[in-house]
């Protein structure tokens, strides 16, 4: 018998990760494609701007009103941060079933919402529909930290090297590939969002210095942990081991690096959709070789 598929929409599908999400959804066997939401691609068809993207959808322009009135199971919130609400709201009223997945990092410090890193969270999961998507630097500083977080002696120090597409489609300074040519920009380098999160959600101070690179995608993190007493290099390699070699998506030991767009935005989504909904963790999501 065929399972029947959940529907599913996206609000905020015109940056990176929403094109990302829209490819990752296509070749999902439990989720059919209802509606995408961009102001500047309305009445534009999907397919002309995702290869992935076969059928007649086209984007439109929904307000939070309009998307809790498509009473979808599933709804993803790739939006900037702090715009978020209005559509929760609109859900909570009109279709609190809804399985939300908020991608900003509106609801990432909300102890009423499921945090969802489930390399770190899984054994938290209580059938929640309201799921925060981590970031992406704070994906992989999280991941590089938690083995040894009960030997610390002193706060975390990470270095982060990402992607120009990390710094989304409105046109800076950041995301300005001239600008960053043979060059490394530093950024935030007090008060990243990323380092409230990582340091609120590990429960201890986390120091962060992020950077720009002339590359599209994907992050490096370096982390300095300072340990209260000696360890052996065996003993750290084994709490890494113990912690993530039954996780198909983590391939980390201290130094991590990951693809912002993916595992640190549409493959975490896909990954928490995936669970909510009762099917396989990792349908849909390419697997490294």
């Amino acid at each position: 018998m065929t399972q029947e598929k959940k529907i599913i929409g996206i609000v905020g599908a015109r940056g990176h990760t929403g094109a990302e999400l829209i490819r990752l959804i296509a070749a999902h066997p439990a989720l059919e494609l209802v509606f995408v939401s961009s102001r500047e691609l309305d009445g534009q068809r999907v397919s002309a701007h995702s290869d992935a993207y076969a059928g007649e959808l086209r984007y439109e322009s929904l307000d939070p009103a309009a998307v809790a009135a498509k009473r979808a199971d599933v709804v993803i919130l790739a939006l900037p941060n702090g715009k978020a609400a209005a559509y929760v709201e609109a859900i909570d009223k009109t279709a609190p079933d809804t399985l939300v997945v908020d991608l900003s990092a509106d609801y990432r410090f909300d102890q009423a919402w499921y945090y969802g890193l489930p390399e770190l969270t899984r054994g938290k999961w209580r059938g929640e529909k309201r799921i925060s998507n981590p970031g992406c630097y704070a994906t992989a500083m999280e991941l590089s930290i938690a083995p040894l977080k009960d030997l610390l002696a002193a706060p975390p120090v990470c270095f982060g090297v990402s992607g120009y597409s990390g710094a989304g489609t409105t046109p800076s300074d950041k995301n300005d590939p001239e600008k960053l040519r043979d060059n490394l920009m530093p950024y935030a380098l007090t008060g990243h969002t990323h380092e409230k999160e990582v340091s609120f959600q590990l429960g201890l101070p986390v120091e962060f210095m992020p950077h720009v690179a002339p590359h599209f995608r994907g992050l490096t993190v370096t982390t300095n942990l300072y340990l209260a007493r000696p360890a052996k290099r065996e003993d750290v390699l084994a709490r890494f081991h113990h912690a993530y070699d039954g996780e198909r998506l983590v391939r980390v030991v201290v130094v991590a690096t990951l693809d912002n767009l993916l595992k640190g935005a549409a493959t975490q989504a896909m990954q928490n959709i995936n669970r909510a909904l009762g099917v396989d963790e990792y349908t849909a999501i390419p697997l490294p070789l």
